[in-house]
């Protein structure tokens, strides 16, 4: 029992010793500079906007991949699609629209995820 309330007597002591000395201590705050951490907000805003438009824009580029079309190798250039999800992409032709490749279980959802914006279905034209 003696030996709680030393260890509790000692911590309110310490606990007081410590907010009593603590306006003594004297430690250097430095202010922030407003104005250049707006700029610095304001440059971080624009490059990280740029960041997306160039993201939109390489996707734009990367080349869609008719599924109904696409040879194994084309298939195989896409990330994701390996030999045996290539054989059985053009094994499942042809499909209405990409979602089939969900539906009908020829790749699994995560796959179908990162590459359907990637793939399209094209329909062939009717004569």
């Amino acid at each position: 029992m003696r030996n709680c309330f030393t260890r509790i007597a000692l911590s309110a002591v310490a606990l007081l010793l410590s907010t009593s000395l603590a306006p003594a201590i004297d430690v250097p705050v430095k202010t922030p500079d407003v104005k250049g951490a707006a700029k610095a907000t304001s440059n971080s805003t624009k490059n990280s906007a740029k960041g997306v438009v160039t993201d939109a824009k390489a996707a734009a580029k990367a080349k869609i991949v008719d599924i109904n079309t696409a040879s194994e190798a084309e298939l195989k250039a896409i990330p994701g699609i390996g030999d045996t999800y290539a054989s059985k992409i053009v094994a499942g032709r042809p499909y209405a629209n990409k979602a089939q490749l969900k539906s009908r279980k020829i790749v699994p959802d995560t796959v179908y995820e990162k590459i359907k914006d990637l793939i399209i279905a094209k329909q062939p034209k009717k004569k």
